[in-house]
């Protein structure tokens, strides 16, 4: 029985350290965002970690090879589990403050401090399988079969630790109180296993650990995750942290880091100064304005909380719109705080570029907007994907797209247009002014500047044209961007675009630029 309880331990062991893991990209992630460079970080240090607590952990059982020591580790890895998201609280508030005001240097003590948090409760749960196998063995010709069970079965472990925070902890409880129940479940493995190895009363006294963890629990979890100006509400889901926020009348949704705005909200205003509106310039690329007035079908790929939607049908009424949301809390959000309650648009939650692939309707414009800053996802910039939104596309059908810059670096938006241009026959760039974004329109017919112009005369003259419409187009003109000498195409098989974004925010932040924003 007992044998069976120490294999069951190290599941329950694998298991926290790879929910550990994915809750640790959780927790900086609200913060610091969800780049390469941050599970990179996060990665990487815990293979340190779990390195050290193996070295250790072998070490510590060779001298003294007695189960309770083994079942208390179970109880300081979980107590300290445990503490990281209590000790980190206070330094994550303050790095998002700092992120606010682009401080690098407090950013990087504070991404550098949370990870050192994790020293201790990794390099414990590392010690935990070579400490089971040095118990367990008991004839050295089964040791090899003793270690296939221990890491199969810590490996297991690790399997369903890989779903529990993301799938099902962190969308019903957040993830402070994920690190909770992770502490939890191993503090009562450790328990139950140190009872029975020592006895109730040699483990009374350890009952003070998840006594002292539930009195730190009620002192620090006080106030939301962040605390930012304005903010009226806050919560998680499988994808994102995800906050609203108030000023002056207008709600903006922010996700993760909060260095974007993904949407824009307020009863009498449709005109915002960012990339939304300028997605309904698209149509009037082609010749007959007449018929681009006729649009009849939109599709959004990262439709957010619906402002581009909301505009959309303000200026073109209520045509039908097929927004896609890969997160279905943020589609929630949008109905409750950003109006998006309009009948003719249909929110679905999936992926854009799955949801594209399989609609059975083809769109006078199709918009994407998909960014998780700093990142577009890669799948929604290769050949593959524009020959997909080709075919959804009518005969005047257009693509656009908003794209992120540096002030000086173009790479991204030069990819992409030299993308296009081997699907589409038309591609044009304006640059939005005062912001890090660009627009690109790509038109399944040949189509010019100079259609466009004429489109915007012919509005402006016909004395029924939505305001907006005639700002956005005007501001279209007034932007305009030469095209870049064509390169290489992106593709599924070679997109290198976190490569592009990573160098070109790294170069953005080494010019200095970024202290002129503060």
């Amino acid at each position: 029985m007992r044998s069976k309880y120490l294999y069951f331990a190290v599941f329950c062991s694998g298991m926290v350290t790879l929910a550990v893991e994915i809750s640790a990209s959780r927790l900086l992630g609200a913060v610091f965002g969800t780049s390469n460079l941050v599970w990179a970080s996060i990665i990487g240090l815990i293979l340190i970690y779990l390195t050290a607590g193996y070295f250790f952990g072998g070490a510590y059982a060779d001298r003294r090879p007695e189960p309770s020591r083994f079942y208390r580790l179970l109880l300081l890895g979980g107590f300290f589990v445990g503490v990281v998201p209590l000790a980190s609280r206070p330094v994550l508030r303050a790095a998002a403050d700092a992120f606010d005001h682009l401080e690098v240097g407090v950013l990087l003590g504070a991404f550098s401090g949370v990870l050192v948090l994790f020293i201790v409760p990794i390099s414990i749960l590392g010690m935990v399988s070579p400490f089971a196998i040095r118990l367990g063995a008991t004839k050295a010709e089964e040791t090899g079969r003793l270690a296939g069970r221990m890491y199969g079965l810590s490996t297991l472990g690790s399997f369903v630790g890989t779903f529990l925070p993301d799938l099902l902890l962190i969308p019903l409880i957040g993830t402070t109180r994920t690190f909770l129940v992770l502490s939890a479940i191993l503090m009562l493995v450790g328990l139950i296993g140190h009872a029975g190895a020592a006895g109730w009363r040699r483990t009374l006294p350890w009952l003070a650990l998840p006594g002292l963890l539930l009195t730190l629990a009620v002192l620090l979890l006080r106030g939301g995750i962040k605390d930012s100006a304005g903010m009226i509400f806050e919560t998680e889901s499988s994808y994102n942290y995800i906050q609203v926020l108030e000023a002056d009348g207008y709600r903006y949704l922010r996700l993760n880091e909060g260095q974007g705005v993904h949407s824009i909200y307020h009863p009498d205003d449709l005109d915002y100064d960012g990339p939304w509106e300028q997605f309904l310039a698209g149509p009037f690329f082609n010749p007959d304005y007449e018929e681009a007035m006729r649009i009849e079908r939109i599709a959004i790929v990262g439709l957010a909380a619906g402002t581009v939607a909301r505009q959309a049908t303000a200026v073109f009424g209520p045509v039908s719109i097929d927004g896609f949301e890969i997160d279905a809390r943020i589609i929630q959000v949008g109905q409750d705080y950003f109006g998006m309650t309009m009948p003719n648009l249909n929110a679905i939650a999936q992926d854009g570029r799955w949801g594209l692939a399989h609609s059975g309707f083809r769109y006078d414009l199709i918009a994407v907007d998909a960014y998780r800053p700093p990142y577009i996802p890669w799948h929604l910039t290769t050949r593959e994907f524009f020959e997909v939104a080709a075919e959804h596309l009518t005969d005047d059908g257009v693509l656009v797209i908003n794209v992120g810059r540096a002030p000086e670096d173009r790479r991204l938006i030069d990819a992409l247009v030299s993308t296009l241009a081997v699907v589409f026959p038309s591609v044009h760039v304006m640059d939005i002014p005062y912001t890090f974004n660009t627009m690109v329109y790509a038109t399944v017919q040949p189509t010019s500047f100079d259609d466009l112009a004429v489109n915007f005369n012919q509005l402006a003259l016909s004395g029924n044209t939505h305001p907006l419409l005639l700002e956005v187009i005007s501001n279209v003109l007034a932007h305009r961007q030469p095209l870049p000498v064509l390169g290489e195409p992106l593709t599924d098989d070679h997109a290198p675009v976190e490569w592009i974004i990573n160098s070109m925010v790294l170069r953005f932040m080494l010019s200095g630029d970024y202290q002129e924003m503060q």
